[in-house]
């Protein structure tokens, strides 16, 4: 087979057969198809879609490339994953939470991705924390905590990995097919046996529409059905941020503080919003009754305490989830603040999420090394209130160059208005179970 002819076929909207598709994917982990190909390649995918039959096929070879991770016996194994969106620390609370109410979590997390940032990146904000673990010691840190998170690694979906890196500095993250194989067959590789989507859609997401993600939603759930995993989806609003903090290290700060009880309100309903639907799969609890005794675990600081013996246990220091103020911070605070009266009527994701890029807190190149200490802070979000000289947004650089040069896009991302919005987006929109696909 030539590559160059299956790239052709696939960029004027034909359809590979399984085993021209099997073997282009191999041979690109393989090296016999070059990195400039497999991006050509996925560039057609984003313009061109893949049918349904193509997308099993990838989502089973890109599982194939490696092993599927055994948790062993135990109570229910599960996961969540989210489509991407900026200030979204949500998987820092919910995994120990979790493991907190009796499930086991074996999550394998992405880092940051174009504009969104990454649960990988985050934990590594934490001094000594590895998330590089060998199978063994991954299985063994879920059985005695309850949860543990790792980066993609060469054992499990290996081919799945390299496609996320081309696609970050390609321009081809936006893609429902690629996204869905890309998640999927990561959970499917986890061994788990349950698992929640939280579909993002919005200026900060990858969807930046709710029918988009709709969509999306209902191929990821539609999918992992099909190859056996208890599935639905949780459709979220993105335009805003999520929370108060972005960058990795002010969002692990973020988290630590809803573990102990408090947090911004919709990072607290967004997990538990999630936990339930996870019980409700795994455990036949009822939502309600679920909600409230995560809520519970939460306001009694148990989770955090079992989130700082995870951190121990991969090697972390746990003294900074104890005193978040151990951690590094950025040599530079510049504090906007607001030019009248007003109402705050947004906040634009996109826009704060591209200007942390540029701070150094996520990647514009393959492999580039970032800061763990940048980004932003928001002290107040849509729909709040605002006096003249009220704090708006503190900008946290390494530099006053650094902070100089996003300050107009940082300023054009807040809206205040001297009327209040009439309405403001709902954070869930919909849930999808298989019964919607």
């Amino acid at each position: 087979m030539l590559a160059p002819e299956l790239i052709a076929r696939k960029r004027d909207g034909g359809e590979l057969s399984t085993e021209e598709l099997d073997w282009f994917l191999c041979a690109f982990a393989d090296g016999e198809v070059a990195d400039f190909q497999m991006s050509a390649f996925l560039m057609a995918v984003v313009l061109r879609g893949m049918s349904p039959a193509e997308l099993s096929v990838m989502t089973r070879t890109i599982v194939e490339s490696g092993t599927r991770f055994d948790p062993g016996s135990g109570p229910p194994a599960v996961d969540k994953h989210s489509t991407g969106g900026v200030g979204d620390k949500v998987s820092l609370v919910l995994a120990p939470l979790l493991a907190e109410a009796g499930l086991r979590v074996p999550m394998m997390a992405g880092r940051g991705l174009s504009h969104t940032g990454g649960t990988v990146d985050k934990l590594e904000s934490i001094p000594g924390f590895r998330t590089d673990l060998p199978i063994d010691e991954f299985r063994a840190i879920v059985r005695e905590t309850g949860f543990a998170i790792i980066a993609q690694t060469p054992d499990i979906a290996p081919l799945d990995g390299r496609l996320y890196a081309l696609r970050d500095v390609s321009g081809t993250v936006p893609s429902i097919p690629l996204i869905a194989s890309s998640i999927v067959s990561k959970k499917l590789a986890e061994g788990i046996e349950s698992l929640v989507l939280d579909v993002k859609y919005g200026s900060g997401a990858f969807m930046s529409s709710a029918d988009d993600a709709l969509e999306l939603a209902r191929t990821m759930v539609r999918l992992a059905t099909e190859e056996g995993l208890c599935a639905s989806a949780i459709v979220t609003a993105m335009d805003a941020p999520l929370g108060r903090m972005i960058g990795n290290a002010l969002e692990l700060r973020e988290a630590v503080d809803c573990l102990q009880g408090g947090g911004p309100d919709d990072v607290r309903q967004l997990t538990l919003e999630l936990g339930a639907e996870l019980l409700r799969m795994s455990a036949d609890e009822a939502p309600d009754s679920a909600r409230s005794r995560l809520a519970s675990i939460l306001d009694s600081g148990a989770a955090v305490e079992r989130f700082a013996l995870g951190v121990a246990r991969q090697g972390g220091d746990p003294r900074v989830i104890e005193d978040p103020d151990r951690l590094r911070v950025a040599p530079v605070q510049h504090l906007l603040t607001a030019e009248r009266d007003g109402t705050v009527a947004a906040v634009d994701a996109r826009a704060l999420g591209v200007a942390a890029v540029e701070l150094g807190a996520g990647r514009r190149r393959l492999g580039e090394p970032i800061d763990h200490t940048v980004g932003f802070e928001l002290h107040h979000g849509p729909g709040d209130p605002v006096a003249a000289d009220d704090p708006l947004i503190t900008v946290h650089a390494a530099s006053h160059e650094a902070a100089d040069r996003i300050l107009p896009t940082v300023e054009s991302a807040i809206e205040v208005t001297s009327e209040a919005p009439a309405a403001l987006p709902q954070l869930i929109l919909a849930r999808v179970t298989p019964e919607d696909c």
